[in-house]
């Protein structure tokens, strides 16, 4: 089973930049499929990105252009890069398995842009 701790949210103003770190542990990450999700207050958690264990990658309408996920098998870490972030990007971002598993669920990092 893998486990997976999030980080990297914050608190910045509209057209900064953040990155998330999402760490895992448990065997076989370099395999996995992995994804960043995010759910904001009301409403249904969405996808935002994924990459393959060959580094495809695909991203959500709403996120094309300005984020970017990748992935360091060797740390066993998958990183969420955002740029140009708007308030709408308000909401707390998982990392999970691509699809997600449900047991897999972390705490989430809270980010939260200010207009």
């Amino acid at each position: 089973q893998v486990q997976l701790v999030e980080s990297g949210g914050g608190l910045v103003q509209a057209g900064d930049s953040l990155r998330l770190s999402c760490a895992a542990s448990g065997r076989g990450f370099s395999r996995l499929a992995m994804g960043w999700f995010r759910q904001a207050p009301g409403k249904e958690r969405e996808f935002v990105a994924a990459i393959t264990w060959s580094r495809s990658t695909r991203y959500a309408d709403s996120v094309k252009g300005r984020f970017t996920i990748s992935r360091d098998n060797a740390k066993n870490t998958v990183y969420l890069q955002m740029n140009s972030l708007i308030p709408e990007d308000t909401a707390v971002y998982h990392c999970n398995t691509d699809p997600p598993r449900e047991t897999s669920w972390g705490q989430g990092t809270q980010v939260t842009v200010s207009s």
